[in-house]
């Protein structure tokens, strides 16, 4: 089949590789109808996360069609069957474990093979995630023709023909993680909530922060075209940060209290227009003294109100430098994160997409073969064309 494989930094191709096979009897193998590039792949593209190795596939979000079943798959659980079309969590959960039981599917404690390299940079290990590293499983993703499936009597959720794939191929990821960065705040009326980053998951968070009554939401990012999206299609109020402080523009916005709940949806690769802190970051991360770029998490954590909550859905992989644990201490700030728990939200946020309540398909820019998947990762990466979001179809 072909696949999208990683290569070295910022450079992938997509190559002939082996079929994926079953490998136990709650696998399903899928043939992939589409697939996205998210940006968390981006970190994985240009090297800051560890253990990726050359010849490994790339991709958690992903959709298809069920071609082969293990036996085990079709008489339990979701009852799949060959034929279904599904789009399928990128965290991989049994769904019988502690964490499962719990409803904390990224914390799944059977579906990591290589926890104990998880556990050396983390404590504990969380799940694994398809096409995200060897820490993480070393499951080939979704960027392909086709992908194995653990834990399929658990995991995919069948789609009606209705439905279109853009439609829903993001409730693979973008959709749930945006919605739960948003649930994490405990939104209450009146509140004012402020979201780092206009990519996809945050252009999900601001909309779900207006759906969960926030009374005003504000985005912060730099591209033009990205902060109108979030203004149209989300009711945020756009800051640009290359053109004002942030920290004294929410000031302003909020009285001088600080917005209530506030979002990182950016992760460890920001960028801030503070030129010599940005260096600084940078230095650090290719010099492998830290792991984040967290610019955006600092100034999050510096301008919430007091007592109030930091919602963290942007991936960071290790160990920040310059972290204002002070102020968090302090002002007594709420801090929550984690991988996004697919599971718990998926069936929830398929019947809101169903409805007409939420259409992601707003963020969509561009549709590309699999082959041209290369060319997507740069144009992606550097934001050329006003790209937000790049749909694979193999």
């Amino acid at each position: 089949m072909r696949a999208l494989v990683w290569q070295g930094p910022t450079k992938v191709a997509v190559k002939d590789v082996p079929d994926p096979q079953l490998m136990n009897d709650r696998d399903a193998i899928v043939k992939v109808t589409s697939t996205a590039i998210c940006g968390s792949d981006l970190h994985l593209y240009d090297g800051y996360v560890p253990t990726v190795e050359p010849g490994d596939i790339f991709g958690h979000e992903f959709m298809g069609e069920v071609v082969e079943l293990g036996k085990g798959v079709s008489s339990n659980g979701n009852g799949l069957q060959v034929g279904d079309r599904v789009v399928v969590p990128f965290p991989i959960a049994c769904g019988g474990c502690h964490s499962c039981q719990r409803g904390l599917s990224s914390l799944c404690e059977n579906s990591n093979p290589n926890a104990g390299a998880a556990e050396k940079v983390m404590g504990h290990s969380p799940a694994g995630i398809f096409g995200y590293s060897h820490m993480l499983g070393g499951y080939a993703g979704g960027q392909a023709e086709f992908v194995r499936v653990p834990f399929a009597d658990v995991g995919p959720l069948k789609i009606e023909d209705d439905l279109t794939d853009d439609q829903v191929l993001l409730l693979t990821d973008v959709l749930p993680t945006g919605w739960m960065a948003a649930d994490m705040c405990d939104i209450q009326s009146g509140d004012v909530v402020a979201v780092w980053g206009a990519g996809p998951v945050g252009l999900i968070a601001c909309l779900s922060a207006t759906l969960m009554g926030a009374a005003k939401v504000i985005v912060i990012d730099r591209v033009p075209e990205r902060l109108a999206m979030a203004e149209k299609f989300a009711g945020a109020l756009p800051v640009n940060y290359e053109e004002t402080s942030v920290l004294m523009e929410l000031r302003e916005l909020t009285g001088g209290r600080g917005p209530d709940r506030v979002i990182d949806a950016v992760g460890m690769e920001a960028h801030t227009d503070l030129s010599v802190v940005h260096a600084y970051d940078k230095a650090k991360q290719l010099a492998k003294l830290s792991t984040e770029r967290p610019q955006a998490l600092r100034e999050a954590i510096l301008s919430v109100a007091n007592g109030g909550t930091v919602s963290i859905v942007g991936v960071y992989g290790g160990f920040v430098d310059k972290f204002p644990l002070g102020s968090l201490m302090n002002r007594s700030v709420t801090v929550r994160t984690g991988q996004a728990h697919v599971h718990r939200y998926i069936k929830e946020l398929h019947g809101r997409v169903r409805s007409g309540e939420i259409d992601p398909t707003f963020m969509i820019s561009h549709h590309l073969p699999l082959e041209d998947a290369p060319k997507g990762y740069d144009m992606f990466k550097h934001k050329r064309d006003n790209c937000t979001k790049v749909i694979l179809k193999p």
